[in-house]
């Protein structure tokens, strides 16, 4: 069995190290030189109900790559505002730590490998072609996985943001994302915020040795600082039109939070440089990441795959997906859980099982199936859906299936027959 999965951020390592599991030949093509993605600076972890998300996925034997981020924390057990028990991980550290992961469990890795095109037999995807140092490769599969994002080129981002500032991504040097769903020839969804399409990533990166020693010590011993902005500086509605939705509250535009996850994490999508350096502690800040974060952000959400519970793609009969392409997701965690069910689900389709479908009782079931219910038919397409705030996270207090109790996540998983169902 061969499963081919497409993008190797959080989400595309889960669904290879899923299919891997199941025994499955693996193969992860990713079009720059690292793995990640925008987990190259992002790095919070277990905030809110990410917590029971990810202690439901370790109970369920898909925990692997959750412990390595555990392994890997600078902080833990945190709360800044509108989030509790939050975890940061080193993004310096986080890449080389994830691809080792991998290649020890077999997962073939081959990165500056960038999808050209499809070929399909009938409603099959049969193949696909990717260039790789100049030459194109033709790579057929049994079974293939969608976890390409929603961010990029930078052509999304001149059209419906500020232009292409630079971010992780790096587009301009490996080209842009492609999409293996839209080659398939599926009409995809995008993100709506009023005139706003998409949504701009939420957080900026510091160099953190650019700030104030206060502010560096602050950050270093609490792993958190926040800095009162000028009145004359407060933009009021600017956060709205921010990807990360559990942020868009008003302590985010009063107030300069940041968050040590190696950099300094800025958590607003962008500020202007000459506005942030009249703040003192801020004489000297220099942006990591996107290089021109005083002008805008990446856009995302543009690209978002229709498909049903399981995470199969509508249309097309091997093709599933995971991460901000299964939809209005958001986070690394939730990308881990998806991706996770996509490749057991891959592998599953080839050997000719029924798909698993998580049940509701579960918060990553109930997340997967809300999330589809509210796109496709409700039509919102201006909300974002998280483990961690907003609507997701309300919804899982209303149930009551949000809990930091081990041993009741551990109970409930196993109640549905499901404990290590992902074990391999």
């Amino acid at each position: 069995m061969r499963v081919i999965i497409v993008g190797g951020g959080w989400a595309g390592c889960a669904a290879a190290l899923s299919a891997k599991k199941r025994g499955a030949e693996a193969i992860l093509l990713e079009r720059t030189d690292m793995l990640l993605g925008t987990g190259l600076v992002g790095g919070i972890m277990r905030n809110n109900g990410r917590y029971t998300a990810t202690e439901e996925l370790i109970a369920m034997g898909g925990g692997e790559l959750f412990h390595a981020i555990d392994g890997n924390f600078v902080h833990h057990n945190i709360d800044f505002p509108g989030h509790h028990h939050a975890s940061l991980y080193n993004v310096g550290h986080m890449e080389p730590i994830t691809k080792k992961l991998l290649t020890q469990n077999g997962v073939q890795i081959r990165l500056m490998n960038r999808v050209t095109d499809v070929e399909m037999d009938g409603a099959r995807i049969a193949a696909l072609k990717a260039k790789t140092g100049g030459e194109t490769v033709r790579l057929e599969g049994d079974a293939f996985i969608d976890t390409t994002g929603t961010a990029g080129p930078p052509a999304q981002c001149n059209k419906y943001g500020n232009g292409c500032v630079m971010c992780i991504l790096r587009c301009h040097t490996f080209g842009g994302r492609v999409s293996l769903a839209a080659k398939a020839g599926v009409k995809e969804l995008s993100g709506q915020k009023g005139d706003q399409t998409g949504a701009f990533s939420g957080a900026c990166k510091l160099f953190k040795e650019s700030l104030s020693m206060e502010i560096q010590d602050d950050l270093n011993q609490k792993g958190v600082a926040v800095i009162a902005v000028p009145e004359s500086q407060i933009q009021k509605g600017k956060l709205a039109k921010k990807a990360c939705q559990q942020y868009a509250l008003s302590e985010y535009e009063d107030n300069i939070v940041l968050l040590d996850t190696g950099h300094a994490k800025l958590m607003t999508t962008h500020y202007p440089l000459d506005q942030l350096r009249e703040i003192p502690g801020f004489e000297h800040a220099r942006y990591e990441d996107p290089y021109s974060g005083g002008i805008g952000n990446s856009i995302r959400y543009i690209g978002m795959s229709p498909r049903d519970d399981a995470l199969k793609v509508n249309g097309i009969d091997n093709l599933y997906c995971a991460g901000e392409k299964a939809g209005l997701l958001v986070g690394h965690t939730e990308a881990i859980c998806t991706g996770t069910l996509a490749g057991h689900n891959a592998v599953g389709q080839v050997m000719g099982e029924p798909p698993l479908v998580l049940p509701d009782s579960l918060a990553i079931g109930d997340g997967i199936r809300y999330t589809r219910q509210q796109m496709m038919e409700h039509g919102c397409l201006d909300l974002k859906f998280t483990f961690s705030g907003s609507v997701l996270f309300d919804r899982m207090k209303e149930r009551d299936s949000y809990t930091i109790d081990r041993e009741v996540i551990e109970k409930r998983v196993a109640a549905t027959g499901l404990s290590n169902i992902f074990s391999g």
